[in-house]
C-alpha cells in the first residue's frame, strides 16, 4: 500500500509540473495488475501502441529497398576533351555460344543461377544485415527529439551523522530547440542509410559478375575441351596411317614415334583443359549450391544488347559512383554538423524526488518530496581547439569524398575504354582466326595427298592437324573473351540489375526498384 501511494504522489506531480511527461508517468508507474484488471484488453492495447507512438520514433519501414532513380539522383560532370572515344560499331553475328544439346537441369538459365547465387551468399547478406544496423541507428538519432527519463535509488547523505533511509529519484529533460543539431544528426545517419543501400548493390552486382564470370568461362572450358578430344582423335588417325606405313616399310620408324609423341602431348593438352573446366565449375558451385557438372545453359544473345557498348554511359547508375556520392554528402553534413555544434541547446528539466524511510537531504522532512522544473541552456565555450580541429578534419573529409568520386569515375572510364578496345580487337581477330582455321584445313588436306605420294613427312601432317586445332581453340576463347569482356562491361557501367532481371525481384528481402 505504501509504494502505491508513492506512486500516485509521483503521477500527481508530474500531471502538474511536467504535463508532457503524464502518460509516461502512467505506462511506468501503473502496476502490472491494472492492465490484467482491465474490462478492455483492447482499448489497453491501443493506449499502449499510442504511448509507443508518441514516446519512441518510428523506423522506416523501407529501409530495405534501394530505389535506383534517387541513388542515381545526381550528376557526373567532365571536361569536354575526356569524351570517350567512338568505336566502330561492329557485327555480332559471330558472337554466339557453343551449343551442346542436353537436358537443362536446376538452375534452370542464366539468369536464374545469377538470382540463386545472390539469394545465398553470405555476403549479400553480411551488407543486407549492416543496412538494418544503419537504419537502426537512424532511430537512436531520432530518439533525442523525444523526452529523456532517468531514474534511481540512492542512498541519503553520508556527511550527516544521523543519514539514513534512501532517495527515490526520477529525472527528464526534453529539448526544446538546438539549432537543428539533432536534426543534423538524423540526416547524416540517413544519408550512411543510403550509403549502406548503395553497397549492398555494389555487393549483389559483385557477386552477379563472379556467377555469369563463372558459367561463360565453363562454357569456354567445354568447348575447348571437346576440341582437345579431336586434336587427340586426328592425331591417333595419323599415328595409325604412320604405323601402317612403318609396317610397309614405305616410311622410317620415326613417323609412327613422332606421331605418337603428338598424340601424347594432345592428351596432356586434354588434362589441362579439363582441370581449368573443373575449377570453374566448382565456383559456380560455390555459388549456386549445385553440381555445376548437371548444368548446361546458354549464355544469353540479349548480353550484347542490354551492355549497350557504343552509347554513353551513364555514370550515376554506377553503384560504385553511387557510395562515393553519398559520402560526399555525408562528410557536407558532418561539416555543418561541426558548425552547429558552436551554438546552445535550450531544454527544460524536471526532477522529483522521494525519501524512503527516513529524511529528505534537501528538506530534512521524513519521507520528504522534493521536485524541480526549469529551463536550462547548454553551450560549449573551449574544448582545447577541439572544435577548430573538427572543422578542419571535416573539411579534409569532404575533400577526400569529393576525390574519391573523380577516382571512380576515372576507374570506371580506363576500364570501359579498356573494354571497348578489347571487343573491338577481339572481333577483328575473330574473323582473321575463322579464315586461318579454313586455310589449315585446306593445308590438311593437300598435306595428306602429299604424304601419301611421298612428298610430304609425317611431321608436315602432324603440324597441319596440330595447326587446325590451335586455331579452333583461338577461336574459341576470342568468341568468350567477347562474352567475358561484356559482362564485365555491365559491372562497371551499373547495368547487370538490368540485364540479369534482377530489379522489383527480393533478394534476401532486399528490393532493387528502377
Amino acid at each position: 500500500m505504501f509504494i502505491r501511494q508513492k506512486t500516485v504522489n509521483i503521477k500527481l506531480f508530474i500531471s502538474s509540473a511536467m504535463k508532457p511527461l503524464s502518460l509516461l508517468s502512467l505506462a511506468i508507474f501503473l502496476p502490472n495488475h491494472a492492465y490484467t484488471q482491465s474490462p478492455n484488453k483492447h482499448s489497453t492495447m491501443v493506449v499502449k501502441d499510442a504511448l509507443s507512438g508518441i514516446l519512441s520514433p518510428k523506423s522506416n519501414p523501407n529501409f530495405n529497398q534501394a530505389n535506383f532513380s534517387e541513388l542515381s539522383d545526381f550528376s557526373v560532370y567532365r571536361q569536354q576533351s575526356e569524351a570517350l572515344p567512338i568505336i566502330s560499331q561492329g557485327s555480332y553475328s559471330q558472337i554466339s555460344p557453343r551449343v551442346i544439346v542436353s537436358q537443362i537441369q536446376k538452375p534452370q538459365s542464366f539468369n536464374h543461377s545469377i538470382l540463386i547465387a545472390l539469394q545465398r551468399s553470405p555476403t549479400v547478406t553480411q551488407s543486407i544485415a549492416n543496412l538494418s544496423s544503419q537504419n537502426a541507428t537512424i532511430d537512436v538519432a531520432r530518439a533525442s527529439y523525444y523526452p529523456q527519463i532517468s531514474g534511481g535509488f540512492s542512498s541519503a547523505d553520508l556527511t550527516d551523522q544521523k543519514g539514513y533511509g534512501q532517495v527515490l529519484s526520477l529525472n527528464a529533460t526534453q529539448m526544446l530547440y538546438d539549432f537543428g543539431k539533432v536534426k543534423s544528426s538524423v540526416s547524416i545517419e540517413q544519408a550512411k542509410l543510403i550509403a549502406s543501400q548503395a553497397n549492398v548493390l555494389v555487393d549483389i552486382d559483385k557477386i552477379a559478375y563472379d556467377t555469369a564470370i563463372a558459367i561463360v568461362n565453363i562454357k569456354r572450358y567445354q568447348s575447348i575441351t571437346a576440341i582437345a578430344k579431336q586434336q587427340i582423335e586426328g592425331m591417333s588417325h595419323i599415328a595409325e596411317i604412320t604405323n601402317l606405313r612403318a609396317k610397309a616399310g614405305i616410311s622410317t620408324q620415326a613417323d609412327p614415334v613422332q606421331a605418337l609423341s603428338n598424340v601424347e602431348s594432345a592428351q596432356a593438352n586434354l588434362i589441362v583443359q579439363e582441370t581449368q573446366l573443373s575449377q570453374y565449375q566448382q565456383k559456380l558451385r560455390t555459388l549456386v549450391g549445385v553440381d555445376a557438372r548437371t548444368l548446361d545453359f546458354q549464355i544469353p544473345e540479349t548480353i550484347v544488347a542490354d551492355s549497350h557498348l557504343y552509347e554513353e554511359p551513364k555514370f550515376n547508375r554506377v553503384p560504385k559512383m553511387m557510395v562515393a556520392q553519398t559520402e560526399v554528402a555525408i562528410a557536407r553534413l558532418q561539416k555543418e554538423q561541426t558548425k552547429l555544434s558552436n551554438y546552445p541547446t535550450l531544454s527544460v528539466k524536471g526532477s522529483l524526488s522521494q525519501a524512503v524511510n527516513g529524511k529528505h537531504p534537501s528538506n530534512n522532512e521524513d519521507d520528504g518530496t522534493d521536485s524541480s522544473i526549469m529551463l536550462e541552456a547548454t553551450s560549449t565555450f573551449y574544448q582545447g581547439g577541439a572544435v577548430s580541429s573538427r572543422n578542419k578534419a571535416a573539411s579534409f573529409a569532404e575533400e577526400a569524398a569529393k576525390a574519391k568520386v573523380s577516382s571512380v569515375y576515372l576507374d570506371v572510364l580506363d576500364e570501359l575504354r579498356v573494354i571497348r578496345e578489347e571487343i573491338d580487337n577481339k572481333q577483328k581477330l575473330f574473323g582473321i582466326l575463322t579464315a586461318r582455321k579454313a586455310t589449315t584445313i585446306r593445308t590438311r588436306e593437300l598435306y595428306q595427298e602429299q604424304y601419301k605420294l611421298g612428298t610430304r613427312s609425317a611431321v608436315d601432317l602432324l603440324n597441319a592437324e596440330q595447326a587446325i586445332h590451335s586455331a579452333a581453340q583461338e577461336i574459341e576463347n576470342a568468341r568468350y573473351d567477347i562474352y567475358a569482356a561484356l559482362i564485365k562491361y555491365l559491372s562497371i557501367t551499373g547495368q547487370s540489375f538490368d540485364a540479369y532481371q534482377l530489379k522489383n525481384t527480393s533478394i534476401q528481402g532486399f528490393m532493387v526498384k528502377p
